[in-house]
């Protein structure tokens, strides 16, 4: 296939096709974003909650939320919760979840447009193959007597827009993948260590 006949498909379909690259375009903006947001997120829960505890038995609770306010990662801001809590366990427990949840929130953003684009850019790219078909089906009523060649461009033109659909979906699907595996993972090693700070008598404040 020529570079012509290559660039005459790609004109043919950019309706469809612009909607594809602007999609690219979109999930590999978020896959970057996130990968670099959860880098700046993840840092060692169970060693950073154990510091915390030996602060509170060493120097008191003034300066471990001090310790805290270093750090801007997620452990961080529910351990300080955890810390102004002045009830008992389950208020402590309950403020641990709550401060949780919108750590969750702050993790999973703009990750809706990765699912999005996953799911949708393939029936994009196949509403472009079926409109491409029927224009070939045209050209061929058209052109009675054109010819195997006038049939191989017309579907060859219209199977291009499922093709790029499929090559948009795959990485964004990757990408959800990606952040949803991370995000369970920084949760669950916060839960895990805050639990053990909760369970700790070290919570006790001064």
């Amino acid at each position: 296939m020529s570079e012509f006949t290559f660039k005459a498909m790609i004109m043919q379909g950019w309706p469809v096709l612009s909607i594809l690259f602007i999609a690219s375009i979109l999930s590999i903006t978020v896959i970057v974003d996130r990968f670099f947001a959860y880098k700046r997120a993840w840092i060692n829960a169970e060693r950073f909650v154990g510091k915390i505890m030996k602060l509170l038995e060493a120097q008191g609770l003034n300066a471990a939320l001090a310790y805290c306010g270093q750090f801007p990662q997620p452990v961080s801001v529910v351990v300080q919760a955890v810390l102004r809590e002045t009830g008992d366990r389950e208020a402590k427990e309950r403020t641990a979840q709550n401060a949780m949840q919108g750590q969750i929130l702050e993790l999973e953003r703009r990750i809706a447009i990765l699912g999005t684009t996953g799911s949708v850019a393939p029936f994009i790219g196949l509403f472009g193959t079926v409109t491409g078909i029927i224009k070939c089906f045209i050209d061929m009523a058209t052109h009675a007597g054109g010819g195997i060649e006038i049939v191989a461009a017309g579907i060859a033109e219209a199977l291009i827009a499922t093709a790029i659909g499929l090559f948009v979906a795959i990485p964004a699907v990757i990408g959800y993948n990606y952040c949803v595996n991370k995000i369970r993972r920084i949760s669950g090693e916060i839960d895990v260590a805050v639990f053990h700070l909760i369970e700790s008598t070290g919570v006790s404040r001064e």
